[in-house]
């Protein structure tokens, strides 16, 4: 796991001895920093001129404090978590607001109705994927992606999870009108855990104050991580999240994503539940943009990047727990996920249109073909081993069952893709010579 970081400094031992002449000199010096340092970061880096390490640091911790805002929950030790919008908070919010939340400049792909829901399924797969192996789950991406797209019943506790959490995605667009209470936290915490759980009972069903809390520490070392609140405080705090998730009318302004980032940050803190509590937490992240009106959020996979640097995720989490429950570290982190995210969409989309366009180019003159077949052939063209069913035609692009059905036998009756059967199932396979019949079909 991941190294606890070094607690910085009491903020009354640095006050004490300093005299108001030194104190101003402290608070006036040119000491801002390039980015929103912990001290265990900005205790490895040269102080500013005439100050000392720590010096920097009360400088640091004065000039956040004049900002602080406070949020309406508490840690163990009753310190109210806050955080402040430093520079580059306000920057990634500000392109996030641009590019999640209107339509003007949002890639055609996902606006259009005709291609939406093929992109959209597939983000909605990667998510549940990559929230599964993000709590562990014992499956690969490519093996998890075929369980999704054959519809079929999962087998193993890993394809339990990553199907309740693909199921908990969809549920999730479904009922947004709902307002979130301990009712939805409860049910979105038992379709994301049932059939995973030890005891099945635990899904859908907080701690209670009989029960030992569980605490994340790393046994070899004997070192605690994270204790969550006493069981007995769970309802409160509960309604609590519900009550400030449900508060986007409220007369102190609070920025739409930084609600859904709070609200990602509590659930994981109060870890009401004996496991499923990271899934559950994502999940409601996912719920609070899509209700405050950030439609593209459909389309990220935020656990995707968090599977791919672990670390970074965990010591944003210990960064708030060691310096004073300052919640800006792991707003930061999640508005780099975030903006990140975005990236990686818009350059997904243009190299998948790219293709398509390639394929529509070799198929101009050969025929009319709608965009989920363009799409198929695009994939098959870069994976010829890859094998395709009506089912998981059906699901890769939100269609029903005859649609897909009519799809792909268009494709085999003109020689694209060649059908073999394995039991009662057909299966579809890219042409052998694949390419070469595009391009002769285009020159016939």
């Amino acid at each position: 796991m991941t190294k606890i970081p070094k607690t910085p400094p009491s903020f009354n031992d640095l006050l004490e001895g300093l005299d108001t002449d030194r104190l101003g000199a402290i608070v006036t010096s040119r000491g801002e920093s390039d980015s929103y340092l912990h001290w265990d970061e900005l205790r490895r880096r040269k102080p500013p001129e005439g100050l000392s390490v720590e010096e920097w640091w009360l400088q640091q911790k004065l000039e956040r404090g004049a900002n602080r805002r406070f949020l309406p929950f508490t840690d163990i030790d009753q310190r109210p978590f806050s955080f402040t919008l430093p520079d580059e908070a306000l920057s990634l919010l500000h392109e996030i607001d641009q590019l999640a939340s209107g339509r003007v400049a949002a890639p055609s792909e996902i606006v259009s109705e005709s291609t939406r829901d093929h992109y959209l399924v597939s983000s909605l797969m990667e998510e549940a994927i990559s929230s599964s192996l993000l709590e562990g789950a014992a499956t690969t991406r490519q093996e998890a992606k075929r369980l999704l797209r054959s519809g079929r019943e999962p087998i193993t506790q890993a394809e339990r999870m990553v199907v309740n959490n693909y199921r908990t995605m969809m549920l999730i667009r479904e009922d947004l009108n709902r307002p979130l209470d301990l009712d939805v936290i409860l049910d979105v915490h038992r379709s994301v855990t049932e059939g995973t759980l030890t005891n099945p009972v635990d899904a859908g069903r907080m701690q209670t104050g009989d029960e030992e809390r569980i605490v994340i520490a790393r046994a070899v070392e004997d070192v605690v991580y994270h204790r969550p609140p006493p069981a007995e405080v769970l309802p409160e705090r509960m309604v609590a999240l519900g009550a400030f998730a449900n508060d986007i009318n409220a007369k102190q302004f609070l920025h739409p994503v930084v609600r859904a980032v709070t609200l990602h940050f509590w659930m994981a803190h109060d870890h009401p539940f004996v496991d499923g509590n990271g899934r559950t937490a994502r999940a409601l992240f996912y719920r609070s943009m899509l209700c405050q009106g950030y439609w593209l959020a459909e389309f990220l996979s935020i656990s995707r990047l968090l599977y791919q640097a672990p670390v970074q995720y965990e010591r944003a989490f210990l960064f708030v727990e060691t310096d004073d429950a300052d919640l800006t570290y792991f707003l930061l982190h999640q508005l780099r996920v975030i903006r990140r995210a975005i990236e990686e969409l818009y350059k997904y989309l243009a190299t998948r249109s790219d293709e398509i366009r390639e394929v529509e180019r070799h198929l101009s003159r050969a025929g009319s073909f709608n965009r989920r077949q363009f799409a198929l052939l695009a994939h098959a063209l870069k994976r010829p081993d890859a094998v395709y069913t009506f089912q998981t035609h059906q699901s890769s692009h939100g269609v029903v069952y005859e649609t897909a059905r009519r799809d792909l036998l268009d494709l085999e009756a003109i020689g694209f893709l060649e059908r073999g059967r394995i039991g009662r199932e057909f299966r579809f396979f890219p042409a052998r010579d694949l390419t070469e019949r595009i391009r002769d079909m285009e020159l016939a």
